[in-house]
């Protein structure tokens, strides 16, 4: 959302209906853009963004859940609450994967949903289902359906103010004939609430008490690390003084990559079964644990409970110890809890847990360069990632897709200080790829975007998008926007899964993919792109993408065979689940995948 003038009011439109107070309320809220699909259950909502002459942009997508994928997008790339339409039925019940995006990832959406008439509600009527029941938990912070026009403004502010507070989605139910009543007229009297679009971020300290608790922690430490999640986006100063100031070791989750110099001595990487040797090596070696906004649940990555004492820094007191046994909460903003606690914590920058942490770092410099460096047929997936990293312009927004691919955007890209990079993380639903890059691009359509997908996520849902994207591009003030698919021919992430969780063999039937040629599929579409199946091509390709004149689809051929291996300083046990599935599976495929696991657990120990 961006600061201007409401889209339209009620004075304006002397025969203004509910649905245009409804549009003008989404101005007053700054909204500038709804995500969605039209059906008979909006028409009157869509029929007053029309009457706003584009002031707010409707942005139609192929498919209900990729609009509202684009609304969880917009929060995260822009700030703001990202709202989404659809009508009822289908088009509702479409809705739930992005809004459950966007509740466990933690991002504010308004989702205004069309419903049949009120006269036939209980009747087992076209497309009438219960859409309280439906989005109860989805929408738990707020739900309402407006049964009278007086509720409206005040429907729609709480909407708001609950989703911005709660950063989760917030839904509004609307029936057909009400969205076509007369605009309400709001006397001051019993039964009527009159409300305003106003809300403001409160500012949420921890006490002195507190703050001097966890410094006598943090000093009692000797060998700290840090993880450090989204909630330290506005923090990244204060999170490498305070990590420099202890000798300490930074680590991320998933969601906090994209907010720390991965380039510096003591930056360690992503934790998790997706993460790095060194957040592996620093996490089962260190005494203390200060986690930053984070709420990462790869629960059994961190300290064991009996090696570390814990002091977590958060916005909301529900996320503290909630993933690990915590000696002391500080509930607050992250950059302000930090610049206080940084008074009182002791200088460790000299001590030897800091050349130990440089150590692991470095070491994982070594085996991530090697991986990348394993000849594969035709692409290692590892190399293709890494090839993009010195081509990454310094205002470009990113987008990763789920699946295999976030394991190599974990791992091999570095990124730009100020590059924002988004994926589904705690839902880590597949087919959320392009859907965040459109609404990147909306936002601020003079930035490159780059979308980082697999094969999997491609065919959910992004062959569907690439049509939003052929339709739209020419509006854009830099039409940069490359999709680079790592095209393995396997849901790969889950043939992996399989063979370590299970102990199971690769099940052929559930795990290959069609091979799709997504470049000639773009060229089709009016787009640019070409298909990649030679490692040395890699960086000429990343520089064609990145300088052509229209989108552009890169389709990397990769090795369905590379090992989706943990940090094996924290899963050693699982290799032996993968040896034995491995033994099982017949064919080049299987052989290859032998090999190869042999080949990155060999680089990892440093044989």
């Amino acid at each position: 959302m961006t600061e201007k003038q409401p889209a339209t009011t009620t004075e304006q439109h002397p025969d203004a209906t509910v649905a245009d107070v409804i549009v003008e309320r989404l101005g007053d809220w700054s909204v500038d853009r709804v995500f969605g699909y039209s059906g008979d259950g909006v028409n009157g909502i869509l029929e007053a963004l029309k009457r706003t002459d584009g002031a707010i942009e409707f942005v139609q997508a192929r498919h209900e859940e990729n609009a509202a994928f684009m609304a969880v997008g917009q929060a995260k790339y822009a700030g703001g609450a990202g709202v989404v339409t659809s009508t009822q039925g289908p088009g509702a019940v479409h809705l739930l994967n992005g809004l459950y995006d966007a509740k466990l990832d933690r991002v504010p959406v308004v989702a205004i949903i069309g419903q049949q008439n009120r006269s036939v509600l209980g009747s087992g009527y076209m497309q009438e289902i219960d859409l309280r029941t439906l989005f109860a938990d989805v929408g738990a912070q707020f739900i309402t359906e407006i049964t009278t026009p007086g509720q409206v403004p005040m429907a729609i502010d709480r909407a708001f103010r609950a989703a911005l507070d709660s950063r989760s989605p917030a839904v509004v139910i609307v029936p057909h004939d009400v969205q076509s009543a007369p605009a309400p007229e709001l006397p001051h009297k019993h039964g009527i609430v009159t409300t305003s679009e106003e809300f403001a971020t409160p500012l949420v300290h921890p006490s002195d008490a507190q703050l001097q608790s966890a410094a006598e922690v943090l000093n009692a430490g000797e060998r700290i690390a840090l993880l450090v999640g989204k909630g330290a986006s506005r923090a990244r100063d204060q999170v490498e003084a305070m990590a420099d100031r202890l000798g300490a070791a930074i680590v991320t989750s998933l969601l906090g990559k994209a907010y720390v110099d991965e380039a510096r001595p003591n930056a360690a990487g992503v934790m998790g079964h997706l993460g790095t040797t060194a957040s592996a090596g620093v996490l089962t070696e260190c005494d203390t644990l200060l986690i930053v906004g984070s709420n990462d649940p790869w629960t059994e990555f961190y300290p064991n409970p009996d090696q570390a004492r814990a002091v977590q820094i958060d916005i909301s007191a529900a996320h503290i110890a909630n993933r690990y046994p915590v000696e002391v909460g500080l509930i607050g903003e992250a950059s302000g809890t930090l610049t206080a606690l940084l008074d009182l914590v002791d200088d460790k920058s000299d001590a030897d847990w800091a050349a130990r942490v440089r150590e692991h770092v470095s070491d994982w410099h070594r085996v991530s360069d090697e991986r990348a460096a394993v000849p594969m047929e035709p692409i290692n997936p590892e190399a293709a990632v890494r090839a993009l990293s010195p081509h990454v312009p310094e205002d470009a927004q990113i987008a990763v897709d789920v699946g295999s691919v976030v394991y190599w955007y974990a791992r091999q890209l570095h990124l730009p200080t100020d590059v924002p990079a988004h994926v589904s993380g705690t839902l880590a639903s597949m087919g959320c790829g392009i859907p965040y890059g459109i609404a990147a691009k909306l936002a601020y359509s003079e930035r490159p975007v780059i979308v980082l997908s697999g094969d999997g996520g491609m065919q959910m849902t992004g062959l569907a998008e690439l049509v939003t994207v052929a339709a739209r591009w020419e509006s854009w003030a830099d039409p940069r926007f490359v999709i680079a698919i790592l095209n393995n021919r396997d849901l790969a992430e889950v043939s992996w899964e399989q063979r370590e969780n299970e102990g199971m063999a690769r099940f052929r039937q559930t795990q290959a993919l069609p091979d799709v040629r997504y470049s000639e599929y773009a060229n089709l579409l009016g787009l640019d792109g070409e298909r990649v199946t030679d490692p040395d091509e890699l960086d000429g390709a990343w520089q064609r993408g990145l300088s052509a004149d229209r989108p552009f689809v890169l389709d990397i051929v990769t090795d369905p065979a590379t090992p989706l291996v943990p940090p094996l300083a924290q899963a050693s046990a699982k290799l032996d689940s993968m040896r034995t599935a491995l033994e099982s599976e017949s064919g080049e495929l299987g052989e290859r995948a032998r090999q190869l696991l042999e080949e990155y657990v060999r680089i990892e120990q440093g044989e």
